[in-house]
């Protein structure tokens, strides 16, 4: 999850994409249904199954397996020709501020900001590591 449960508390509406957390982390969850029940948070889920998320959702999009990309992209491009965005926040605390910052452009070789130059490899930088973690949500 990208979000903390106190997100969940708090919030007016809930967009959830590839995860099922009422079966996943119930505990977690529960505070999903009580601000659904307390706040009338909108809960929508985008997924090719029919979960017990979804049926807990007040929109429920059955998109097909491989299609959220797609679906994604046409929920960034509403937002941008809508002005549906937090522009100062895109700009100044995202990576996004190409999308949004008027007069920026790419630099002339093509490399963008994140690229580690051929020069320095992420196995020079950190073949020589012990420990590594992956944390990947649920």
């Amino acid at each position: 999850m990208t979000n903390g449960y106190i997100d969940f508390k708090n919030t007016d509406m809930m967009l959830i994409m590839g995860g099922n957390p009422a079966e996943n982390h119930p505990c977690g969850y529960k505070w999903a249904i009580e601000a659904k029940r307390t706040r009338n948070a909108k809960i929508i889920v985008v997924d090719p199954r029919f979960t017990r998320t979804a049926a807990t959702a007040d929109l429920f999009l059955q998109i097909r397996a491989g299609a959220d990309i797609a679906f994604l992209g046409g929920v960034i491009n509403y937002a941008l020709q809508n002005n549906r965005i937090a522009h100062d926040y895109l700009v100044n605390f995202t990576n996004a501020a190409f999308i949004v910052k008027q007069g920026f452009k790419l630099p002339e070789d093509g490399l963008y900001s994140g690229l580690i130059p051929p020069r320095e490899s992420t196995t020079r930088r950190h073949g020589t590591m012990k420990k590594a973690a992956i944390k990947a949500a649920l």
